[in-house]
């Protein structure tokens, strides 16, 4: 089998056994939706200071949320497992290249962050009327924003795997940089103008911020670019953030990936 082949089969073997673990699926799908309903529902009667909604910013700025809990998490968490229960190992004695292993992994990823944005987004429509953009521009900039996000939070999610010791504590351990950033890059507390200056510059060092920044670009009116550090979208610097992660994201995994764990 080529490695295309291969790849699309671990794919689509990794989708299989997610479906099949009722606590994974319940909790990566459903705990984003919890907390927007909770969120939106909390502030949902208040609106910016340019007239928008909060619920809608929130819709918006949690789609950030569902691919690093998603794509981060899934992927270091999988990894972990993988690595400590001997899979890797065995996979290493098999055909299978790293490459297609890796990929696989990354189409799991993928099809979960596909799945985890249209539920977040049906939530927006359904339950705030957020208004979906009209215009194919803006659905293009979804497009790119949203693979370059995945791209760079399941490289990272890779690299941090290795960090992980023991595999049943690794959801713990990496959902805490998850729901901090969370926090400092705007998603839960926006516009980041009320946070500290220095909390506001360490915050555009990491992904998250851009990310959640680029999907408010998407879904809300322009006036609500007002509520930006800058007062602008800066679709540039998101794309260029993002970029720079991918890349970043690759290098760490082109150096830390590991077929067995430290002590094997």
């Amino acid at each position: 089998m080529s490695t295309l082949a291969m790849s699309a089969s671990r794919g689509w073997i990794e989708i299989l056994m997610f479906l099949r673990d009722r606590t994974a699926v319940i909790f990566t799908f459903f705990f984003p939706a919890l907390l927007l309903l909770l969120f939106g529902t909390i502030f949902g009667s208040e609106s910016t200071g340019s007239g928008v909604a909060v619920s809608r910013v929130f819709t918006a700025s949690m789609i950030a949320y569902g691919i690093l809990n998603t794509a981060f998490v899934t992927m270091g968490a999988g990894l972990a497992m993988d690595r400590e229960d001997g899979t890797l190992k065995r996979l290493r004695g098999t055909p299978m290249p790293a490459t297609a292993y890796l990929i696989g992994k990354a189409l799991l990823v993928l099809a979960l962050s596909v799945a985890e944005a249209a539920v977040l987004i049906l939530l927006g429509v359904l339950v705030f009327d957020m208004p979906l953009p009209a215009d194919a521009a803006h659905w293009l900039t979804f497009g790119w924003i949203f693979l370059l996000a995945v791209i760079a939070c399941s490289m990272l999610g890779v690299a941090v795997s290795g960090l992980v010791k023991n595999a049943r504590n690794a959801g713990a351990i990496l959902n805490v940089p998850v729901v901090a950033l969370q926090f400092v890059s705007g998603v839960f507390i926006h516009p980041m103008s009320q946070l500290p200056d220095w909390l506001e510059n360490v915050a555009s060092l990491f992904p998250v911020r851009w990310m959640a920044q680029g999907f408010r670009y998407v879904f809300l009116p322009d006036e609500a670019q007002a509520g930006e550090i800058g007062g602008t979208w800066q679709l540039g610097t998101v794309a260029m953030a993002l970029g720079v992660w991918c890349v970043i994201g690759l290098v760490l995994c082109l150096v830390t990936f590991r077929w067995s764990g430290r002590d094997k």
